[in-house]
């Protein structure tokens, strides 16, 4: 994603905000990505979701002179943990508020200097029903799936209803993202690449990539004996690699698949054991060495496995597990989200 020069309309410089009227006044209505903006052309239109506990807001608008919805994902920035940078906190720029004090315990309003309130921010546009549908705040359910209701319900809907894989493609064709790429092996069979997770702010501690291999799978289902080699190939030369370019052991990295995956392409996430990322439940994450065991064990394995996972209200299986009878809403109609 290109660069955002600007983040708020008192920041735009009088240049930057004459080329974005001119930009507006074009309705350019492709996407935004490669011109300079300011969020100040960004209209509200509904909180999506709020996560307290992730520092996270999404929220569904409109960008001026752009046709077409946008989503907004806000996130507060991880904390430096290096001492110089915390130095820095610590100096007269950083202003206090006192709430209260207790004894010992004092509550304040921080304000660190200006380089150090940044937000992440990721823009998607033009945003489809999906992607705001797919950032919504919704009831879970869980659903236990065994490999017949895969082929029946799980199979037909990744066939019919799945997200744009091109970006994928634009990795492992060498067209995009390539000053992210950490590690590649070229082998038909065996080779991937390893690449800097989108989310991942460089911070050593909030470490997060993922390998993608060249191999066209959609997902665990798929998995057998023939992809053993494969398994564990990213398992041991993306540790390896690791190790010696952010020297995280491998023994300090939680290495996980999941089932059901935001995308169907099978790809293999490598974070930080001390990085709790979204995506790392029961519910949802597979570790790589369980699945390799689990496939010595059986070579069939996930083609008789049940595998359990969680579906939203709304969401296209939930849908289709519901017509199925698999959900029973009847007794969840009153409770609170």
């Amino acid at each position: 994603m290109a660069e955002v020069s600007c983040n708020s309309a008192d920041e735009c410089t009088p240049t930057k905000k004459t080329k974005t009227e001119r930009e507006n006044e074009s309705e350019n209505s492709g996407s935004i990505h490669d011109m300079e903006f300011c969020l100040s052309a960004f209209s509200v239109k509904k909180v999506l979701q709020y996560n307290c506990m992730r520092k996270q807001i999404y929220i569904e608008g409109a960008f001026k002179g752009h046709e077409g919805p946008a989503v907004v994902l806000l996130e507060k920035q991880n904390f430096p943990d290096d001492q110089e940078t915390l130095k820095e906190l610590f100096d007269s720029g950083t202003i206090l508020h006192k709430l209260y004090n207790n004894d010992i315990y004092g509550n304040y309003e921080c304000f660190p200097l200006k380089k150090y309130n940044g937000i992440n921010a990721t823009i998607i546009h033009p945003a489809t029903a999906k992607h705001i549908e797919k950032f919504r705040r919704k009831k879970l359910y869980i659903v236990d799936e065994t490999y017949e209701l895969y082929q029946k319900i799980t199979l037909p809907y990744i066939e019919s209803n799945s997200f744009s894989l091109e970006w994928v493609h634009n990795i492992l064709e060498h067209k995009a993202e390539q000053d992210k790429v950490v590690y590649e092996n070229n082998d038909k069979k065996t080779g991937f690449i390893l690449v800097n997770d989108l989310k991942w702010d460089g911070q050593p501690n909030t470490l997060k990539l993922i390998a993608l291999p060249f191999q066209k799978i959609r997902c665990i289902r798929e998995l057998n004996e023939s992809h053993l080699s494969l398994l564990k190939n990213i398992k041991e030369a993306g540790t390896a690699v690791i190790a010696r370019k952010f020297n995280v052991l491998a023994s300090q990295l939680r290495i996980y698949l999941h089932y059901q995956p935001s995308y169907y392409y099978l790809h293999v996430h490598f974070a930080y054991l001390m990085f709790e990322t979204p995506g790392i439940y029961v519910e949802k994450a597979h570790l790589l060495s369980t699945v390799i065991r689990n496939i010595e064990l059986m070579s069939d394995y996930y083609t008789k496995a049940v595998l359990s996972y969680v579906v939203a209200e709304g969401d296209g299986l939930y849908t289709k597990f519901l017509e199925e009878g698999i959900i029973n809403v009847a007794n969840s109609k009153n409770t609170e989200d």
